[in-house]
Formats: structure tokens, C-alpha cells, sequence
């Protein structure tokens, strides 16, 4: 099966290494080397998180493994590129959140942890947690539960605890945190479902919902339930509005209802 995505990728490297030859090794090493966009994934986000405690060949092997025996995974990375591509007006071209984007770069690398967690590999799959915080300035406990074709825009600052559940086609910004309320235990994050914009800087604190096709506007603390199709705002957030759009984590107008012209 052809994949378009790959080559696309490949034909906007080709050019750009031919336009800059600064970054024409960097360019081959990382895409045009590779055959397939899972090993091109693997390599890249291997060296990455590259450590003196677990270097970047076998950070590697670990990555090659979890895309092989889990086509999922690259699968939603896909979703999750288009995602951006789409939805990210800084995005002009395929390859550059690829190559470039942290906020793609650390879910693909959550996905693996999340995996690694779930065959109860756990202090890998913390330490994989650990260097994504460190790398990329986002920390997602690798017991969440994300969904596919997501965007985490711009990502610096954003925690997303380990009962939170994100369910597909989420819009995230940054410095967002999806947390607890104390020392409780159990399932105690958010549920955030499909199609929800989160603005930047939102707080949903505890284990309540974000009903389908909400929006978290940005600096809110929201600590009760969000009805579907329902704009909050505010500290503590309140409802606004109702939302104008099927989907507010597509159309990424992060304006309220009584605000637009």
C-alpha cells in the first residue's frame, strides 16, 4: 500500500536539502535515509532523548520494537500529522512537524511509553516520561489514555496526569494541565472527549468530564463537568456560550460566542 504521507514527507525533504545545504545531512539522516516513516520516526525521536543512561541505540531499538509489533502506533502519528498540518496555521508543510514540532514529537514518544506501561515495563516507561519532560517541556504520565489525530500546539509546560483520558481530534495549547485535585487516588484526572479545544494556560482539575465538541477558554480553572458543545471560561470557569462549530479542536477559533464579530 502506498503511503502518501511518507512521500510526501520525503519529496518536501528532498527540496528542502537541495535549497539548504546546511541541513542537508541532518535531512538525509533523518528522512531520506530511511524507507518507511516508522524507521524515520524511531531514528529521529531516538535521538531526541538521547542519555548518557540509555543512549540513542538503544532508545532506538526500544521505539523500532513498539512501531513493529504495534502498527497503531504509527498509524496515530499519522492522524496526529495531518492534525497539525491541518489545524496549526504555522504549519505550511508536512515535513516540519516531523522534524521540528515538540508537541508532535513528545506524543509520538508518549505513545511508546504508554505501550511499554501497559506491558508492565513501568520503570522504562517512566523513564521515558522523565526524558520527554526534560527534551520536549511536557510531562504525560505514560498510564494516560490519548486518542488520534491530535494536536498539542506549541506543548511547553503542558502535564497531563495518569487516569486523564483524551479522547481523538483534541486541540491542546499550551501550559495546559490536566490534573487532580490533592492526594486522592484512583481515577482522578480529566475525561476530555472527542473534538474539544483547550485554550492555552486552561487548568481541569479532578476526575470530571469535557463533553464532545467543548471549549476550555484559555487562563480558565475548570473543576466541575462541561457539557457538550458548551464554551467555559473564567476562575472558576462558568459556561459562556454554546459552541458555533461541530468540531472547535478543527476550526481552532478560540474566540467566545459573545465575543465574535
Amino acid at each position: 500500500m502506498t503511503d502518501l504521507i511518507w512521500q510526501r514527507i520525503r519529496g518536501e525533504v528532498t527540496v528542502a536539502a537541495r535549497e539548504e545545504h546546511i541541513l542537508a545531512s541532518f535531512l538525509h539522516a533523518t528522512v531520506l535515509n530511511h524507507d518507511q516513516f516508522e524507521q524515520a520516526l524511531s531514528f529521529h525521536l531516538a535521538n531526541k532523548l538521547d542519555s548518557p543512561v540509555a543512549g540513542a541505540l538503544l532508545i532506538r531499538e526500544v521505539f523500532d520494537q513498539a512501531l513493529s509489533e504495534d502498527p497503531r502506533i504509527g498509524e496515530a502519528a499519522r492522524a496526529d500529522l495531518a492534525a497539525v498540518f491541518e489545524r496549526d496555521s504555522a504549519c505550511h508543510q508536512l515535513h516540519e512537524p516531523f522534524l521540528f514540532f515538540k508537541g508532535f514529537h513528545a506524543l509520538q514518544a508518549f505513545r511508546v511509553a504508554h505501550r511499554l506501561w501497559r506491558q508492565e515495563r513501568k520503570a522504562l516507561a517512566l523513564f521515558l516520561q522523565h526524558r520527554i519532560s526534560v527534551e520536549f517541556g511536557v510531562d504525560i504520565h505514560p498510564a494516560a489514555q490519548i486518542g488520534c489525530g491530535i494536536l498539542l500546539d506549541h506543548a511547553t509546560g503542558l502535564v497531563i496526569g495518569e487516569t486523564a483520558v483524551v479522547e481523538d481530534d483534541v486541540s491542546i495549547m499550551q501550559s495546559v494541565t490536566l490534573g487532580g485535585t490533592g492526594k486522592e487516588s484512583g481515577d482522578r484526572h480529566p475525561k476530555v472527549r472527542r473534538g474539544v479545544l483547550i485554550g492555552a494556560g486552561a487548568k481541569i482539575l479532578g476526575n470530571i468530564e469535557i463533553g464532545a465538541c467543548a471549549q476550555v477558554a484559555a487562563g480558565s480553572v475548570v473543576l466541575h463537568p462541561v457539557e457538550a458543545r458548551t464554551q467555559v471560561a473564567g476562575v472558576p470557569a462558568r459556561k459562556v456560550g454554546i459552541t458555533t462549530c461541530e468540531q472547535p479542536s478543527q476550526s481552532m477559533d478560540q474566540r467566545l460566542a459573545g465575543l465574535r464579530d
